[in-house]
């Protein structure tokens, strides 16, 4: 079966986004950089490609110049076991220029956009009881960073 990999369009950022990427996840390494020859579009020896793999998920960064640039469209999704994940993903991209977004959404220095979302969430949002689903819905609607107890709270009317 052919492998998808996501490959991420930069500036000239890629080797820089890939380092700070593979700081955040664990398991996580360079594994191929490669460069520019004559050719161009960008200046020989500048970085053209680094293959990277985040906790196992292969990835590619690829500087290509400003042509294009990240938008809410495609985010990558961070499932957290726990608050204290959902807590330090949050700090970490949104760290040095990223920004918070709503409903637990945030896009990192690079402009690159994630979710960073407890794995109780899926629970919570497919509950067979449609109004614990509503009130865990309309909680989370408020929030930026999510916040697991506040969303457990709402799910069982006790906020």
């Amino acid at each position: 079966m052919p492998r998808i990999i996501p490959n991420l369009w930069f500036d000239t950022q890629g080797k820089e986004a890939a380092e700070f990427y593979c700081s955040v996840f664990p398991n996580s390494r360079i594994t191929r950089v490669t460069h520019y020859g004559e050719a161009g579009p960008l200046p020989a020896g500048t970085v053209m490609t680094v293959d990277f793999e985040l906790d196992g998920l292969p990835c590619v960064a690829l500087n290509a110049g400003p042509a294009f640039t990240f938008n809410e469209a495609v985010s990558l999704l961070i499932e957290c076991a726990d608050q204290a994940e959902v807590d330090r993903y949050w700090e970490l991209l949104t760290a040095d220029g990223g920004s918070e977004g709503p409903c637990g959404w945030l896009k990192d220095r690079y402009g690159l956009s994630w979710q960073v979302v407890p794995k109780m969430m899926e629970d919570l949002l497919s509950d067979p009881d449609p109004a614990r689903t509503q009130r865990a819905m309309r909680a989370m609607m408020t929030m930026r960073k999510l916040d697991i107890a506040a969303l457990q709270a709402a799910a069982d009317g006790t906020s």
